[in-house]
C-alpha cells in the first residue's frame, strides 16, 4: 500500500491549494472543487461585465484571477449589432490547472461529472490524518454516541443502537448497504449529468467521459466512437495496473535518480553562489566605475561654482562702492575737496576713466556668471537602455524571427514567431510591444511572458500601427532582440456575421460550408440551361447572398478571402429596405449590368452604382481589383486596376455614410465612396462563374486538444 502521506500533493485543489471538496472532472481532465469552480465562474463573469477591471475579481477570498485569465477576457457586448439567427449559448471557465480557457458547453458547471473516485482517497486521507477524532452519531439525543457504521443509501452515520432502530428486520431499510464510520457517501449509480434520469453505460472515446445511450442516440456524442463501460473499464485499469507496475519495477531505478537529484540540487546551490559572486563582482565593477564618473563629475561642478561665486562677488562688491559715501563714489568725492589744481588734474585724469566705465555698466547691467548649470546635465538615455538590457546573454541561444505571414491584426493581435534552426533552443520567450505615437519621443514597452511560439493579445486600439519584438530565455540565458515588425489594426471595431442561408439565398447556384463561413459558386448546369433559353444578348445572372447581421450605427470593419481562381466577385454592402430589390433584380433573365453595359471592360459601368442600384459593390476577379470610375477617379483604364490582395477589408461608417474598401493585410484603404445609411445596413456579396468567398476567421486563444489514450 502507498503512504496516505505521500500523496498529498496529488489531493490539494489547484483553486483553493486546499484538499478536495466535491471534486469536478474538467474537459482537460484536472479536477476543481465545486464550489470553487462557482466561484471562479462568478468572478469569471462579473469580469466579463465590468469589462475585465481587475476590482471585479476581489470578491471572493478563496479565488483570485490571474492576470494570464483576465488577459483572455473578451469584450463581447458591440452597439449597432443586431442578430438574425440565435447561437448556443457555451460557456468559458478558466482551469486553475492548465491555465487554458476550456469550454463547458450549453449545460456549463451542470455538465461535469463529480470525481467519487478522487473524493473517497481525500476521505481515507482525512480519516488518516485525524484518527483520533471520532465520527458521532447523526441520530443520538445528547450527548451523542460514537458512530460504528454509516449507511449509503441514507447518507447518515450511526452508533449499533440507533441502526437497530433506523434499519429494524424484514424492512426495506434492513437491505441498505453500510459500511464503516465515514462522510463521504457516494451514489451506488453514477446517472448522467446531460439527462438526469438515465445511468451512464458507456465511455466516449472522443471526450473522454462516461455518457448515456441518449447522449449517443440523439445528443452531442451521436458521431462519436463509444465503447461500454466494461470495456472502457477493463482497458483502463490494465493500462494503468501496467504502468503502475513497471514503475514499482523499476523502484531501484527510481532511487538512483532521486540520488542523481540531490547530488544535482547541492551542485546547483554550490553553482548558483559562486554565479552569484561573479555578478557581484561585475556590478561592483560597475559600481566603481559609475562612482568615479560621479565624482569627476561633481569635481567639475563644485570648481565651476566657486569660480561663478568667485566673480558674482567681486562684481557684487564693484556696485557695492558706487553707493554715496563708500567705495568708488566716496573716494571721489574726496578728491572733488581738493582745491590746487594741478593735484586734482594729476588724480582726476584716472578716476573719470573709472567712474565713466561704472556709469557704462549701469547702463547694461549683465551678471558676471551665469546661474543655471545646463552645460553639466548629464544625459544618461543610452546608458539606461544599455543598462536596461543588461542581462546573462549567450551566443549560442538563437535569435527568435517573428513570422509576419502567420501574424494576424484582425479583432485581436496573432504574434507568431520561429527560430531560424527549427528547434526549441529557448524556454520561455518575452514579447514586448508598443504603440508607434509621432508625439511621443521614447516609447513605453509592454512586457509579456509566453511559454509558446504564439501570443494573442486584446484590448489594441484599432487604426493604429505597433511594434512588436521578441526574445527567447533559457534559465538566466537570453537571446538578442529579434528585429522589430510594425503591424497596423483594423480601421474599425471587427464586426461578426454568418452568410445567410434564408434570405434570397440560391441553393441552386451557391454552396455553403456547415459553418456558413464560406459560399461558392459553380458554372454548373443551371448557368448552361439558362443560357440556352437566350438566342440574342448574354445571360449573366449575378447570385447574391448577404450576412445574417445588420448595423445600425457605428463603424465597424469585415474581412475575407476571394480564391484566386474567381471569375467575377461584388462585394460591399445593402441597405435593409432594398434587399427584396436586390434579389428580385437577380433573377431576370438579362442581368441588369448588360443593360448598362458600355462595352468597356469589367467594372467600367460601376460608376453608375450609386444613382442606379439599391447598393454599393466593387467588382473583383480574375486576381484583379477593379476601381470603379468616379468623376475625381483616374480615367485611365490601367490605373483603375490593382492586383488583388490576399485578403480584403471593408470598413463602414454609418454615422458619417463612408464606406472602404481595403488591403486587409496591410489595412491600406483601396478605394472610398459614400452610402446612404439610413436602414440598417448588411453585408452583401454577388457571384457568378466559378468563385468562392471565405470570411476571415476571428482570433480566439487556442483552447487545449486532449487526445485519446485508449
Amino acid at each position: 500500500k502507498v503512504p496516505i502521506k505521500g500523496i498529498e500533493r496529488e489531493l490539494i485543489c489547484p483553486a483553493c491549494k486546499e484538499l478536495f471538496t466535491h471534486p469536478l472532472i474538467l474537459p482537460c481532465q484536472h479536477n476543481v472543487c465545486h464550489k470553487c469552480v462557482k466561484e471562479i465562474l462568478f468572478a469569471f463573469e462579473d469580469s466579463l461585465a465590468d469589462g475585465g477591471s481587475e476590482s471585479s475579481n476581489q470578491s471572493s477570498p478563496r479565488i483570485k484571477i490571474t492576470s494570464s485569465s483576465m488577459d483572455r477576457i473578451d469584450r463581447i457586448s458591440r452597439a449597432g449589432k443586431k442578430r438574425n439567427s440565435l447561437t448556443p449559448r457555451s460557456t468559458l471557465f478558466p482551469c486553475p490547472g492548465c491555465q487554458r480557457d476550456i469550454d463547458l458547453g450549453e449545460r456549463g458547471i451542470n455538465g461535469l461529472f463529480r470525481n467519487f473516485t478522487l473524493e473517497t482517497i481525500v476521505e481515507r486521507y482525512r480519516q488518516a490524518a485525524r484518527a483520533a477524532i471520532a465520527i458521532m452519531c447523526d441520530f443520538c439525543k445528547p450527548p451523542p454516541q460514537e458512530s460504528t457504521k454509516s449507511c449509503m443509501d441514507c447518507s447518515a452515520s450511526y452508533c449499533n443502537e440507533c441502526f437497530k432502530i433506523h434499519h429494524p428486520w424484514g424492512t426495506v431499510k434492513a437491505q441498505h448497504e453500510y459500511v464503516g464510520p465515514t462522510t463521504n457517501f457516494r451514489p451506488k449509480i453514477l446517472m448522467c449529468p446531460e439527462h438526469e434520469m438515465e445511468r451512464v453505460n458507456m465511455y466516449c472515446e472522443i471526450c473522454r467521459r462516461p455518457v448515456c445511450h441518449l447522449c449517443k442516440l440523439g445528443g452531442c456524442h451521436a458521431n462519436h466512437r463509444v465503447t461500454t463501460m466494461s470495456t472502457a473499464y477493463k482497458t483502463l485499469k490494465e493500462k494503468l495496473s501496467k504502468d503502475i507496475d513497471y514503475l514499482i519495477s523499476k523502484e531501484s531505478q527510481v532511487k538512483a535518480h532521486i540520488t542523481q537529484l540531490n547530488v544535482l540540487l547541492k551542485e546547483t546551490e554550490c553553482n548558483s553562489e559562486r554565479a552569484k559572486e561573479a555578478a557581484s563582482q561585475s556590478f561592483e565593477k560597475l559600481s566603481h566605475v559609475l562612482e568615479d564618473k560621479k565624482a569627476a563629475a561633481l569635481r567639475a561642478i563644485e570648481a565651476s561654482k566657486n569660480l561663478r561665486l568667485e566673480k558674482l562677488q567681486t562684481q557684487a562688491e564693484e556696485y557695492q562702492g558706487l553707493l554715496e559715501n563708500s567705495g568708488l563714489v566716496g573716494y571721489a568725492q574726496e578728491v572733488l575737496k581738493e582745491t590746487d589744481p594741478s593735484c586734482f588734474v594729476q588724480t582726476a585724469k584716472q578716476l573719470h576713466f573709472r567712474i565713466q566705465k561704472a556709469t557704462e555698466s549701469l547702463k547694461s547691467f549683465r551678471p558676471a556668471a551665469e546661474t543655471t548649470f545646463e552645460d553639466f546635465v548629464v544625459d544618461i538615455a543610452k546608458q539606461e537602455e544599455i543598462l536596461g538590457d543588461l542581462t546573462f546573454q549567450s551566443n549560442g541561444l538563437e535569435i527568435p524571427e517573428i513570422n509576419e505571414e502567420q501574424s494576424r491584426m484582425y479583432n485581436k493581435a496573432l504574434i507568431s514567431w520561429e527560430s531560424p534552426g527549427k528547434t526549441d533552443s529557448a524556454d520561455i520567450y518575452v514579447l514586448e510591444y508598443h504603440k508607434l505615437n509621432r508625439e511621443e519621443e521614447t516609447a513605453t514597452w509592454q512586457e509579456i511572458e509566453v511559454c509558446s511560439k504564439s501570443k494573442v493579445l486584446s484590448d489594441l486600439d484599432d487604426d493604429s500601427s505597433y511594434a512588436f519584438r521578441v526574445r527567447g530565455y533559457k534559465g538566466s540565458i537570453c537571446s538578442p532582440w529579434s528585429r522589430e515588425v510594425v503591424l497596423r489594426t483594423p480601421p474599425a471595431p471587427v464586426f461578426s456575421f454568418l452568410f445567410d442561408d434564408k434570405c434570397g439565398y440560391n441553393s441552386e447556384h451557391l454552396l455553403l460550408n456547415p459553418k456558413r463561413t464560406s459560399v461558392e459558386s459553380r458554372a454548373g448546369f443551371p448557368l448552361l440551361l439558362g443560357s440556352e433559353r437566350m438566342q440574342v444578348g448574354c445571360y449573366t445572372t449575378l447570385d447574391y447572398i448577404i450576412g445574417d447581421t445588420g448595423i445600425a450605427k457605428g463603424k465597424h470593419f469585415w474581412a475575407f478571402r476571394v480564391e484566386a481562381y474567381s471569375y467575377l466577385v461584388k462585394v460591399g454592402v445593402v441597405s435593409g429596405n432594398k434587399i427584396q430589390k436586390l434579389f428580385h433584380n437577380t433573377h431576370d433573365v438579362t442581368s441588369p449590368r448588360y443593360e448598362q453595359d458600355s462595352g468597356h471592360d469589367s467594372g467600367s459601368e460601376d460608376a453608375f452604382f450609386d444613382s442606379s442600384q439599391p447598393f454599393t459593390l466593387v467588382t473583383l476577379g480574375m486576381k484583379k481589383f477593379f476601381i470603379p470610375t468616379t468623376p475625381a477617379g483616374p480615367k485611365d483604364p490601367a490605373s483603375r486596376i490593382l492586383p488583388l490582395p490576399l485578403c480584403l477589408g471593408i470598413c463602414l461608417d454609418c454615422d458619417k455614410g463612408k464606406v472602404g474598401f481595403y488591403d486587409a493585410g496591410r489595412m491600406k484603404c483601396l478605394y472610398e465612396c459614400e452610402v446612404d445609411c439610413s436602414g440598417i445596413m448588411y453585408p452583401a456579396f454577388a457571384l457568378m462563374g466559378g468563385a468562392a468567398v471565405h470570411l476571415e476567421e476571428a482570433v480566439t486563444a487556442k483552447y487545449g486538444e486532449y487526445h485519446d489514450d485508449i
